[in-house]
This record gives C-alpha cells, sequence and structure tokens, in this order.
C-alpha cells in the first residue's frame, strides 16, 4: 500500500544516496548527512522541520522536506507549509509519484488549517502551476557598492555579530516588513536557524570554500544594521554571473540585512568597510535578493533578471484564496530563506 510517511532510516539513506548528486552543496556525502542532521536539532528545526516519504512497503517512491512558518498575508497571521526537496528516487520516475506527493501533502495541510503553501522552483514554474501553485515574481540582482572618495573605510563601528544581538535582528525585521503584503514571521529561533544553517554549509564544506560573515553596527550596546553575506571560492552555487563562474577570487551572496535607517545607509557602510578591508583583490561580484523599496545608497543593481528559483504559492484557506495577487513589490523575502 502506497502511503506517506516520515523518512528516518533505511528510507532516509535511500533519498539522500539519491539527492545527493544534485543537492550536495559541494560537501561530502558524509558532510551532506550530517548537514541535513544538524538542521533538525536547532530550536526551530525541532519544531518546525520534517522529511517525508511517499512509500509502497519498504520502497521508497519520492520525498520532500516540509517547512511549517508562520507568515503575514495582508496583516493577517497566517500558517505557511514550505515544500522543499521534492524528488522522485529515479527508480520510479515518469509514473506521477511527484504529484501524488505533493497532493497528499497539501491535502493534509489544508485539513490541519494551513493557509498557504510555498515552494520553490529550480525547473521553472510550468510543473508547479499544474499543481494549482501560482508563481510570485522575484528578481535576482547583481550588485556594486560604490566605495568612498575617501578610499578607505567608512566612519562606522562595525564588528562581527554576536548571539546578544539576535533580539534586535528581529526587531529591525519586523519594522522593515510591517509594509509589505507577505513576509515571513521572523521570529528568534527562526533567525537563529537561517544563520546556523549557513554557518553549517560553510563549517562542514571544503577548507576555504565558503565563509559566511555577519558584521553589525551598532550604536550604545545596541545593533542598529547588519548584514549577512555567503562568501564563496570556487562554489558553483556562490557564482552570481556566468562571467563571476569564470574568474578567480571571491562572490558574494547577500543572505540578508537590516537597518533601523529607512534608507538603509548603515548596512551599506558595512558593505563599503568590508570591501575596504582588501583594498588590492578583486572586487566580488555580489548578489541577492532586496525587497522593493530597500536599497542602501551605497549600493545600485548593476543587473536584475527573474530568479532562478521561482517562488510559488498555493491558497488553501478562505481567506488566502481572496487575497489579491502577489506582485514583487508585495513581498519580503530574504534569499537566505528560500529552501
Amino acid at each position: 500500500m502506497i502511503e506517506l510517511v516520515p523518512a528516518k532510516g533505511a528510507a532516509l539513506a535511500q533519498i539522500l544516496d539519491a539527492t545527493y548528486d544534485i543537492w550536495n552543496e559541494g560537501l561530502s556525502r558524509q558532510a551532506y548527512a550530517r548537514y541535513d542532521r544538524a538542521q533538525l536539532k536547532t530550536a526551530w528545526g525541532i519544531r518546525n522541520l520534517t522529511r517525508l516519504a511517499l512509500v509502497d512497503g519498504p520502497a521508497v517512491l519520492a520525498s520532500a522536506k516540509l517547512y511549517a512558518f508562520s507568515a503575514v498575508l495582508d496583516r493577517r497571521l497566517v500558517r505557511v507549509l514550505g515544500i522543499g526537496a521534492v524528488f522522485t528516487q529515479p527508480a520510479h520516475r515518469g509514473c506521477g509519484r511527484a504529484r501524488d506527493l505533493v497532493e497528499r501533502i497539501v491535502d493534509r495541510a489544508s485539513r490541519d488549517g494551513v493557509d498557504v503553501a510555498l515552494l520553490f522552483s529550480e525547473i521553472g514554474a510550468e510543473y508547479y502551476s499544474r499543481l494549482g501553485f501560482e508563481a510570485v515574481p522575484t528578481s535576482d540582482l547583481v550588485l556594486r557598492v560604490k566605495e568612498s572618495e575617501r578610499h578607505g573605510a567608512p566612519a562606522t563601528l562595525v564588528r562581527s555579530g554576536e548571539p546578544r544581538d539576535f533580539p534586535d535582528i528581529v526587531s529591525m525585521g519586523r519594522v522593515r516588513s510591517d509594509k509589505y503584503r507577505f513576509h515571513l514571521d521572523r521570529d528568534l529561533e527562526l533567525v537563529q536557524y537561517a544563520i546556523a544553517k549557513k554557518r553549517l554549509l560553510a563549517g562542514l564544506g571544503p577548507a576555504g570554500a565558503r565563509e559566511l560573515w555577519c558584521f553589525i553596527a551598532e550604536e550604545g550596546a545596541s545593533a542598529v544594521a547588519y548584514v549577512l553575506v555567503s562568501v564563496g571560492r570556487g562554489a558553483r552555487e556562490a557564482a552570481c554571473t556566468p562571467e563571476a563562474e569564470r574568474t578567480r577570487g571571491a562572490d558574494w551572496r547577500i543572505e540578508e540585512c537590516g537597518d533601523r535607517d529607512p534608507s538603509g545607509a548603515r548596512a551599506g557602510a558595512i558593505l563599503q568597510g568590508l570591501i575596504a578591508r582588501e583594498p588590492a583583490e578583486r572586487r566580488p561580484a555580489i548578489c541577492g535578493w532586496l525587497p522593493s523599496g530597500f536599497l542602501p545608497p551605497q549600493v545600485t543593481i548593476v543587473e536584475r533578471r527573474a530568479s532562478r528559483d521561482v517562488m510559488m504559492i498555493r491558497r488553501l484557506s478562505p481567506a488566502a484564496r481572496a487575497a489579491p495577487p502577489l506582485g514583487e513589490d508585495d513581498v519580503l523575502y530574504w534569499r537566505g530563506d528560500v529552501f
């Protein structure tokens, strides 16, 4: 009998063996499994992250990771089910197993009172559109930081981020997100999870391939701006452009940032300071997502293109179905929260 069950033990091993070649992100097979386990042991992951398998007896047919989020849609708190890592085992492709898996997951979520199902498609919008999902426009940006005419770092007090800064990061995010129709409710545990996930990826990978930078601008004893940047050196997924993939040196991806100043000037000053640290190095290619209306004055957009990972939602509750379609200007979603 075909049924939906938690992916554990031998079933999980089958899934990780099959998905490793496409989602390993430069990790060894052993590190790939450790990365998966470690996410489940975070405070947020224990309560909100699971993996399910569609099985027929001992055979795994398809699988997916599920993320339970709280979010805001049109100023109403909603429950969101994130669906990631949808995968059909090679021996069972061409039989509609992924469709069956997604429909079972969505049907169960709807019965449990979830308002919205959310996923990010690496294969374009067409397949999931046939399953009732609608695309929400987002843009991949290539950015350039304007360097100071004084050829040095701006006079902004910058230091490495620490756990004591997390409440300030949460506060900055909630103030920033208030004007957007749709955004995650990024509480303390979710912010900690997002940062821990990137640190795990850097720490478990080959030496020197990745770094995660978290820098804070502070006034008094409080963080007033921050940036979270993934730095890749030769990592394929970190490259911002085809040109960046062919050059040597570091490429930066802005995972998230925040600033109590509505202009974002202090976040921009942090980026200027990071670039000024190594004046002789090649200027990095910088990419990321920035919400509409947030562009630090020190940053310019070099290129804007439709996102490679297509944000897609399926409205499950009557209230969610009644909401107007979401445009790019309606959504605040950081690249570091993509799953």
